[in-house]
């Protein structure tokens, strides 16, 4: 029978869930975690007594950790991440679903007796601001330390949380083992019905912190659209004028789109000395609720940054270099011995002299020779949100912030301008749901394969992804004060290929546009698609960007577009009678306007 420790709440749903949980895994030991530095430090003391972390130098790294996982479970597992609701159908085309009743009978084969000789930890944690109106309470058992460590950065943990569940709160159960990490029975499954995320064979992250992508995406978009709000894959950014005012913008982009740099952004030289700032509010994830102002209000749910390490490096992003710099888990990358701290590719020009790769071999100059990586390509850092220089005052304000405008993105290489203004909020809906990314093929000669990534959710929508257009349709008629929803493209090439736009800070420039749109003091020329600014309106003060470049980044082709058009058609036909009649009448208007 397993050692239980004395409960830290008298909620019988919490305790009925640890029971049934611990019965079926049968646990040594049952730990509580309070959220206290005394028992966070005592954790992490035993993780580096077993060699599941790593100490880095206190001096350099002051209270930061290497972790390695297994060598097959590095990512994010999308073939193996099932929807499991009643009704196939609810699951929609683009999910892997699984019948509820199936899911339940194959995990808990899986995860019979899978603690034995270990320890069940009960993570209390809050999406959000413990307290907060718009915040949700889970309840994660694991049988991980890492995954304890992560989500007491990531998320908030500890009994203040279990204070407001109260009595009889109710809260998403999470369960995860790693079990034998067996890439064979490895599953990420989600009960929307439930409210419930299993998950086993896996300690990697995204798998495994549930209050991540698991609940703050996918049960979270099930459960905004039973309650009239909306779960999004956004960062959040304040934008601050000279005189004092911010606006704020939500944005969605698929990945490898510059999102995290886009949400720590530095502004360039030119508007920096006038007094223009960036301050970041969330880089990942949004939950958005029509206020009682009429507006759409935002918060971030995270606490933390589980940010992609390669690339990272001074220059491309100094914000998230330095929120690294203190109280953070890096996972997957190279540990330096010289000065034992970390190093990843990307991160300077001066790889050190004796090192362990990411898989724990020696790494040294024959392997480099010899192309071995030292940090895996998705290797991560988990770092504490408030360690961030450009923080937003507003980050643990519990009612967020206020929207002014919303953001779609993609890498296109000559399709969509470098920015655009939809024509309403259905049409703003539209250029959402027809996000898309390219890729680059080189091996096969395939450049330029469309994937469409509606709202960047494709892999964490909890739901059919036609009604997920339909709410979105729908909240636009709770909102009596819309933002302005654009689209914008950093990944505009010449024909040699070459980016024409230089990206990064220079984005300021592109932003600064959007919200003179959103207050009505710049004009914009009226295209098919949309409206695009004016080149004139565009400030290229101290930018390396002509003036004919910019109006070839701004050209919006027909023919190129036509062809997008019946792309469109294609992927709408999946949702079948499930895509909204406004999406249809959306695709009929453009195409008329294509044809004018």
């Amino acid at each position: 029978m397993a050692n239980y420790e004395k409960a830290l709440t008298d909620n019988q749903k919490v305790l009925r869930f640890i029971d049934e949980s611990a019965a079926l895994c049968q646990p040594d030991r049952i730990v509580w975690i309070d959220g206290s530095k005394k028992q966070r430090d005592e954790l992490r003391a035993e993780a580096c007594a077993t060699g599941e972390m790593i100490k880095l130098n206190e001096d350099l790294l002051p209270e930061c950790y290497l972790h390695r996982t297994a060598v097959n479970d590095v990512a994010r597992v999308e073939d193996r991440t099932f929807i499991c609701c009643r009704d196939k159908n609810d699951a929609g085309p683009i999910n892997n679903w699984m019948d509820p009743k199936e899911a339940y009978k194959m995990a808990s084969e899986i995860f019979k007796g899978s603690m034995q000789g270990r320890t069940m930890y009960v993570i209390p944690y809050s999406m959000g601001i413990v307290g907060s109106e718009f915040s949700k309470i889970g309840i994660e058992l694991t049988d991980s330390i890492y995954v304890v460590l992560n989500m007491e950065i990531m998320t908030r943990v500890g009994t203040d949380v279990l204070e407001v569940l109260g009595k009889d709160g109710n809260f998403v159960k999470g369960l995860h083992s790693k079990c034998q990490l067996d890439e064979t029975k490895r599953y990420i499954l989600h009960f929307p019905e439930d409210n419930t995320i299993w998950s086993c064979n896996s300690g990697y992250g995204g798998n495994v912190l549930l209050g991540k992508k698991c609940f703050a995406l996918r049960i979270a978009s099930y459960l905004g659209k039973n309650e009239g709000w909306m779960a999004e894959h956004m960062l959040i950014l304040g934008f601050e004028k000279p005189d004092g005012d911010v606006k704020y913008i939500a944005a969605a982009f698929p990945s490898a789109c510059g999102k995290t740099n886009l949400a720590m952004l530095i502004p360039p030289e030119s508007y920096r000395k006038k007094g223009y700032k960036i301050w970041c509010v969330g880089d990942d994830i949004a939950w958005i609720r029509v206020g009682a102002d009429g507006r759409l209000w935002a918060m971030n749910p995270e606490n933390g940054f589980f940010g992609v390490a390669p690339g990272t490096n001074e220059k491309s992003n100094p914000n998230a270099l330095h929120t690294t710099q203190k109280g953070t888990i890096f996972t997957n990358v190279a540990h330096n011995l010289d000065n034992n701290t970390v190093w990843w590719e990307g991160l300077d020009k001066n790889p050190p002299k004796h090192a362990v790769d990411w898989k724990g071999n020696p790494w040294d100059d024959a392997a480099r020779a010899a192309g071995v990586k030292g940090a895996h390509p998705n290797s991560r850092f988990t770092a504490p949100a408030k360690n961030c220089p450009c923080i937003s005052k507003e980050f643990d304000n519990p009612k967020g912030v206020p929207l002014s405008a919303i953001v779609f993105g993609g890498r296109r290489a000559k399709t969509a301008p470098l920015v655009y203004q939809s024509k309403s909020w259905d049409n703003g809906v539209f250029v959402g749901s027809i996000m898309a990314s390219e890729t680059t093929a080189a091996a096969t000669g395939a450049v330029g394969v469309v994937r469409r990534d509606p709202m960047a959710m494709r892999p964490f929508c909890g739901y059919h992804m036609g009604d997920y257009f339909q709410h979105w349709i729908d909240m636009g008629k709770k909102v009596a004060h819309q933002p302005k929803i654009f689209n914008v493209n950093w990944f505009r090439t010449d024909d040699e290929g070459h980016f024409l736009w230089p990206g990064f800070g220079e984005n300021m420039r592109v932003l600064e546009w959007i919200l003179k749109r959103c207050e009505g003091t710049v004009g914009a020329v009226e295209t098919p698609i949309g409206y695009v600014p004016d080149p004139k309106d565009i400030n290229l003060e101290g930018a390396d960007v002509s003036e004919e470049t910019l109006k070839e980044i701004l050209t919006v082709d027909k023919e190129t577009w036509k062809k997008e058009a019946e792309g469109i058609e294609e992927f709408y036909k999946q949702f079948g009678d499930r895509l909204p009649k406004e999406l249809s009448e959306e695709l009929a208007t453009l195409k008329a306007n294509l044809n004018k």
